[in-house]
């Protein structure tokens, strides 16, 4: 069976960076599979067709953000479960997403087929890639079930200190894309050739193989998370957790909308510049999901150990975690900003053709802007700790501040000034505001004191219950052994 760690107890330093590899290794994977997309799309179809997928997965973007939110609520709750010792309320927290958001992600699929050209108009997608990018939209859709059940469940297990499985089936997903990728696009025996949605259906048949095995694989393997079949009444929707889910999930979920609808908005001043600027702004796109990930990882990994000890009542942990996570993101996302930098032309290279005209815009977007994801990591951290205690909506208001008034006003304001350059700088402003913000935020420290989620009608005291106070104050009669925060409420620096 994949480990499932107790991140209470022992040295932070390595905990937090055993935890977090697994989860970096499965974001790398995981954007491995869109990158792999974009090589095969690129190489084998062109910069037009390329440009069509830059412009599909942003809108997928926007229609996942609300699952991704309740799959963030749900790891909160399931950490802090776990770090009590409450099994069974993890379960019924992993019952209650699954029973809910399955059929949300049939309804998705089905709707978003319909939509999809009707978003594309919308975004203003060239006339000349739109048919391309509807193929693709459309094919990816079908996908989508599997792909936001295997995240959810992903996230599930990651809550309970298990990053292993994810890792594990995330590579199984990727191999499958890289394989499948070429052969539905070209047709290749008795295969069809798709075109590019070939490249979407070779997504699709990826995730669901990935999806079933990793089903199959917590059956056999026993993990704890499982339900077993006296336990499947947990997917019918228990409605204290649920309330918990949207009160948390909702703001999580907008968050995700703030940061997609911006990009959204951003992607139409793109369009505005011609075919070659899009494939170089997706060409940066596809790298930057890269050196994000550490800060991803990171803050996920610190939202996990901050969840589990704030369960715990160890309190005393949770900034040594915070100052731990900032650390190594100076390190690793600061490392992944240099070398992108020393190999910026041949990295657009895979994606764009060593002749492509785009390399030259992508190189200039990669030197202007790159450097404000140092500051977006140490956001991360700084989130992910505030979340682990349910405090979600004034990382939403930051957000909002950070992309729309800030960021918009430089790309929009500067424009006259600048040119395009505008656009390509307001991205580390963003950036180093919102990282401002965010310690404003952790060091104000009332994110310690939330007792909301400690308010519910029916709380009566029962073990399969106990989890629906995320950090329940000690005199809650849903959390009565657990230790109080510091009566002061101070928080260290950072």
């Amino acid at each position: 069976m994949a480990p499932r760690r107790d991140l209470t107890t022992g040295p932070i330093g390595p905990a937090l960076l055993l935890f977090a590899l697994p989860t970096l290794g499965s974001s790398i994977l995981q954007s491995a599979n869109g990158s792999v997309d974009a090589v095969w799309v690129g190489r084998l179809l062109g910069e037009h067709a390329l440009a069509a997928t830059t412009n599909g997965n942003l809108i997928m973007f926007l229609l996942t953000a609300f699952v991704f939110g309740f799959g963030m609520a749900s790891t909160i709750l399931i950490g802090q479960a776990v770090g009590r010792r409450d099994m069974t309320g993890a379960k019924e927290v992993v019952g209650t997403a699954i029973g809910t958001f399955a059929p949300l992600a049939l309804a998705l699929a089905i709707g978003g087929w319909f939509v999809a050209p009707h978003v594309l108009a919308l975004l203003g997608t060239g006339p000349e890639i739109t048919p391309l990018a509807r193929d693709f939209l459309r094919v990816t859709f079908l996908a989508m079930p599997a792909i936001l059940m295997q995240t959810m469940i992903m996230m599930a297990l990651r809550g309970a200190g298990d990053s292993v499985t994810p890792l594990i089936f995330m590579a199984l997903a990727v191999a499958l894309d890289v394989v499948l990728n070429p052969l539905f696009i070209l047709g290749k025996g008795p295969l069809p050739a798709m075109g590019i949605g070939g490249s979407a259906f070779a997504m699709a048949v990826a995730n669901y193989i990935s999806l079933t095995a990793m089903v199959g694989y917590l059956y056999a393997s026993r993990h704890p998370l499982r339900l077993q079949r006296d336990e499947l009444h947990f997917l019918i929707p228990e409605r204290s957790i649920l309330r918990l889910m949207l009160s948390k999930g909702l703001p999580i979920g907008l968050q995700m909308v703030v940061v997609s609808s911006a990009m959204l908005t951003v992607m139409r001043l793109v369009n505005r510049e011609g075919v070659d600027t899009t494939a170089a702004f997706g060409a940066t796109q596809q790298l930057w999901t890269y050196v994000q990930m550490p800060a991803m990882a990171l803050g996920a990994a610190v939202s996990a150990m901050a969840a589990q000890n704030i369960g715990a009542g160890n309190w005393e942990r949770v900034s040594r975690i915070t100052r731990m996570g900032i650390l190594f993101n100076l390190v690793l996302t600061g490392g992944l900003v240099v070398a992108l930098i020393l190999v910026e032309e041949r990295a657009l290279g895979f994606f764009l053709g060593p002749d492509s005209a785009a390399i030259a815009i992508g190189q200039h977007i990669l030197r202007v802007a790159t450097w404000g994801f140092i500051a977006f990591g140490v956001t991360m951290v700084l989130f992910g700790t505030v979340r682990a205690n349910g405090q979600v909506v004034w990382p939403v208001i930051i957000l909002a501040i950070s992309l729309y008034p800030i960021r918009l006003g430089v790309a929009y304001g500067l424009r006259g000034w600048l040119g395009v350059d505008a656009l390509w700088i307001s991205f580390p402003v963003a950036m180093v505001a919102t990282m401002i913000m965010a310690i404003a935020l952790y060091r104000q420290g009332g994110w310690r004191r939330s007792r909301d989620i400690a308010q519910l009608d029916d709380a009566e005291a029962t073990p399969a219950m106990s989890l629906a106070s995320e950090a329940g104050p000690p005199t809650s009669p849903r959390n009565p052994a657990v230790p109080p925060a510091r009566a002061d409420n101070r928080v260290d620096a950072v």
